[in-house]
């Protein structure tokens, strides 16, 4: 393994070699099933991790995967698990430890949520409730992932109340808190390896990784495949950032309507974060007699070419679309993005606003804020390094 000096207490790992890149999660020859429960939740495209994760997750090999925060590395571990699994059996096949309660319970809310289709039986095992409810509820419909914290796990492990026996694949998530020395982990997570399948698939996902945790992986993990992500750097130069306070989802629409009518825009991208919202958001503009066209995944390809050549044209001025077209449109007169939704993938928010103020020009990006939004909204000026202004109530300050 050879590593990059960072600094003093931080180095970072060079990535496998010839990785292969999926462009499409159809490119990675899914279950039609788990296809449709990636949709259904939001994603469009792959991000930088998926694309290059989640097939050699499926692979089988043991996998490291660095990437920053909000770029979708739980659903990486996810899809790679679902589409490994054998879901007629009812058996425990996957684990998943996390650092903290939350973590665990979110984990297992994505494993649900992705296998919607799949019908995967998925539990979250934490400390802070009785082990009895954890064990009628696992007992009474089988289950096939776990998704917990070492503590619980280990314990239930201990008392053969978890049975581990057919387990294929450990996911340790936020690996480099679970294995460093200070949380007190480590060795709950070494007694819980010692108790799974000789052969068990190991995947070790997280923000971070110093020398120090590298080293540690290699007591457990067999000539793992490295892969190391870097935050996109697009600049944000010349992109001015603003938000609204929309309070509640319902009051987006008649907030969208204002601003059609004030703003004098060149053109402007609407992202949406599904194609189910970008169909509705379309036809209600188009019923109140704004011009708009859309596009998203599920449209035929000669539809998007149409849409796509329309807008490149400046026939169409306003275009509804979801994250799959984040990073590949490429109009110059596009000067303004509107985030109708909070991107799901963190990094595709410099994506979706980077559409704007392309090639020197000066762009404009709002984004709409529901009280559930503001978590997301620091969480992305911390990420980049910004700050994110209220939009001025004399429109034509926009700059």
């Amino acid at each position: 393994m050879s590593f990059d000096r960072e600094d003093d207490s931080r180095l970072k790992f060079k990535t496998s070699k010839k990785l292969r890149v999926s462009p499409t999660f159809e490119t990675m020859n899914l279950k039609d099933d788990l296809l449709r429960g990636i949709y259904s939740y939001g994603f469009e495209a792959p991000s930088s991790i998926q694309s290059r994760a989640i097939t050699q997750i499926i692979s089988g090999k043991d996998v490291i995967a660095q990437a920053q925060s909000g770029t979708g590395k739980t659903a990486t571990f996810t899809i790679g698990m679902l589409q490994v699994l054998e879901l007629k059996r009812k058996d425990l096949q996957a684990l998943v430890l996390s650092p903290t309660r939350e973590l665990a319970s979110q984990s297992c809310q994505v494993v649900s949520n992705l296998g919607d289709y799949l019908n995967v039986k998925a539990f979250a095992l934490t400390g802070g409730k009785a082990l009895k409810d954890d064990l009628k509820r696992i007992q009474s419909s089988g289950c096939h992932v776990v998704s917990g914290t070492p503590g619980r796990v280990l314990d239930l492990m201990k008392r053969q109340m978890v049975q581990t026996r057919n387990v294929q694949m450990l996911v340790l998530d936020e690996a480099d808190e679970l294995l460093s020395e200070s949380l007190g982990f480590k060795q709950q997570i070494y007694d819980i390896f010692a108790r799974l399948p000789p052969g068990c698939q190991v995947v070790v996902v997280s923000a971070t990784m110093s020398k120090d945790i590298l080293e540690v992986t290699k007591k457990f993990m067999s000539d793992p495949v490295k892969i190391l992500v870097k935050r996109d750097e697009i600049s944000l130069e010349g992109i001015s950032q603003y938000f609204v306070d929309v309070s509640k989802e319902e009051w987006k629409f008649d907030t969208l309507c204002d601003l059609y009518d004030s703003l004098t825009i060149t053109q402007c991208v609407i992202f949406c974060n599904t194609r189910k919202k970008v169909d509705w958001l379309s036809k209600k503009l188009t019923q109140s007699n704004f011009a708009v066209v859309s596009m998203h995944g599920d449209m035929r390809q000669d539809e998007r070419d149409k849409v796509m050549n329309d807008f490149r044209t400046g026939h169409s001025r306003v275009l509804i679309s979801t994250d799959v077209w984040a990073r590949g449109i490429d109009v110059q007169q596009i000067s303004l993005v509107i985030n109708y939704d909070m991107p799901e993938i963190m990094e595709n928010y410099i994506h979706r606003i980077g559409r704007s103020g392309r090639f020197g020009r000066k762009g404009v990006a709002i984004n709409f804020i529901t009280r559930e939004d503001v978590s997301k909204l620091r969480a992305t000026e911390r990420m980049y390094g910004i700050k994110i202004k209220p939009m001025p109530a004399n429109l034509k300050e926009l700059s």
